[in-house]
């Protein structure tokens, strides 16, 4: 077996260093809310190395943030493609699917990231609020149908409860 020579692994090492801090300082930006910034140190990775996972789902990130929808999905569709074992793509890619009312290709989508990790904690609950929009669906349809259906009524309401954004709480009165 050839061994990589001395300067050599320093270079392939100082690369990896480099890329890492590149990343870790891209999130860093990403989180302060500089995503023009971010998303520099995500393409001067992904110009040297176009395949790597964690800058394209960097990247799918940021865009998504942005708003650039279309863009991330096509990001987190390549990322599955590509990579079928990082359920976080499959993950996002649903996340973009359900907000725009594909409930179906989000279900799939979702359970393609429980088969490649059983344990992953937000899919799995991803996956239980896809189905409570499903079942919100079925029950005011089932409504539609029959206006006197008060147990698809009751239902509804309930689905519709568990869907619906927290409500602020007030800060606690200062002593």
């Amino acid at each position: 077996m050839r061994r990589l020579s001395p300067l050599l692994l320093v270079l392939v090492l100082a690369w990896g260093v480099a890329r890492a801090d590149d990343l870790l300082e891209a999130r860093k930006l990403l989180r302060a809310g500089e995503r023009e910034a971010a998303m520099k140190r995500v393409e001067a990775v992904l110009a040297k190395k176009p395949a790597d996972q964690d800058a394209r789902f960097l990247k799918g990130v940021i865009l998504a943030e942005d708003g650039r929808v279309p863009e991330a999905m096509e990001v987190y569709q390549r990322l599955t493609q590509d990579y079928p074992e990082l359920p976080e793509a499959h993950n996002n890619l649903a996340v973009l699917y359900a907000a725009r009312g594909d409930l179906d290709r989000a279900r799939q989508s979702l359970d393609m990231a429980i088969r490649t990790d059983p344990k992953y904690a937000t899919a799995q609950e991803n996956l239980g609020d896809v189905y409570i929009q499903l079942a919100a669906r079925a029950y005011e349809r089932a409504g539609q149908l029959d206006a006197g259906n008060r147990t698809a009524a009751r239902k509804l309401a309930l689905s519709r409860e568990v869907l619906a954004p927290p409500k602020p709480r007030p800060a606690p009165a200062k002593p």
